[in-house]
């Protein structure tokens, strides 16, 4: 192996261990549409309240990817702690495709976008697809937030250190 693809191989390992370390939410972001599409997702952040906007990463070979440019639209669902399982399920790439994924989970049309929408989640989020942006692999999608909704859950689920974890609201 050349020197330069192992030193970035060696850099690689290095980053997602240091990733590792930073806790975040956990999401599942689905696209409607013909072959509408679920994900697992926890590169998900707020950008703007005005306008609204959200941005998430996707992986420009991941199934996701292709979905959100054909729906122009996304719609994502922030899971509480007892939805390890759904985490889980939508991260094994053995599901199955399109619409018959969700036919093993509670859900929900989306009633601006389409896009399912998971029952139990701590809130969801519909989005408008404005803008992709070039990043390395992946695809930074700005969404513009159309509807917005809370759930009732208590706790959230996290990733962290190559696993899940959970926290509950703090005391007000």
């Amino acid at each position: 192996m050349p020197p330069q693809r192992r030193s970035r191989l060696s850099q690689q390992a290095s980053l997602r261990e240091v990733m590792a370390q930073f806790a975040t939410g956990v999401t599942v972001l689905t696209a409607g549409g013909r072959d509408g599409h679920g994900m697992t997702a926890n590169a998900f952040s707020s950008v703007s309240l005005d306008p609204p906007l959200v941005l998430c990463c996707v992986s420009r070979a991941a199934r996701m990817h292709e979905a959100i440019m054909a729906a122009q639209s996304f719609a994502v669902s922030i899971l509480g702690a007892e939805q390890q399982e759904l985490a889980r399920y939508f991260a094994d790439w053995k599901r199955p495709r399109g619409r018959a994924q969700f036919d093993a989970v509670d859900w929900q049309r989306g009633p601006r976008t389409g896009a399912p929408l998971l029952t139990g989640a701590l809130a969801w989020l519909e989005c408008e697809l404005v803008k992709v942006y070039a990043g390395g692999d992946h695809s930074i999608f700005l969404g513009e937030v159309l509807d917005c909704s809370r759930g009732t859950g208590p706790e959230a689920l996290l990733f962290f250190g190559g696993d899940f974890h959970q926290i509950g609201r703090m005391p007000a």
